[in-house]
């Protein structure tokens, strides 16, 4: 499967991005999906997730009450809105598909990902 990320920007603190991640193949609605972020210097981190049927989400405590992770099935895209964005949220955000299919938990686990976007970069100013 190929993931498409857009959405990136740049954007002042406070302000809110949407990011998208379209997947190539009708399956994608059998799997979950992920966003990651990575700074630079930094290792790539867990961000938010969602299961294949959107019921479950899991998010970063970094996170917490400021993004929401979001899926449309019908459209084969993952989405996931950013507000009240801070100056430590600059990375570049990498959208990902779980390995299991029906996997019915959220996991965070980088290695239970098997296909990545490109990347998008987020850059919030101070």
């Amino acid at each position: 499967v190929q993931l498409q990320a857009s959405g990136g920007g740049l954007v002042q603190a406070g302000g809110s991005l949407r990011l998208s991640c379209v997947a190539s193949e009708r399956t994608f609605s059998s799997y979950g999906m992920g966003w990651f972020r990575q700074a630079p210097g930094k290792e790539r981190e867990f961000v938010a997730g969602i299961n294949w049927a959107g019921g479950n989400t899991v998010y970063a405590d970094s996170v917490k009450g400021r993004f929401t992770i979001s899926r449309d099935n019908a459209k084969n895209t993952v989405y996931l809105q950013m507000n009240s964005l801070k100056p430590e949220d600059t990375a570049v955000y990498y959208c990902a598909r779980d390995d299991r299919v029906f996997r019915p938990i959220v996991t965070m686990s980088g290695s239970d990902f098997d296909s990545w976007g490109q990347g998008t970069q987020v850059t919030v100013s101070s």
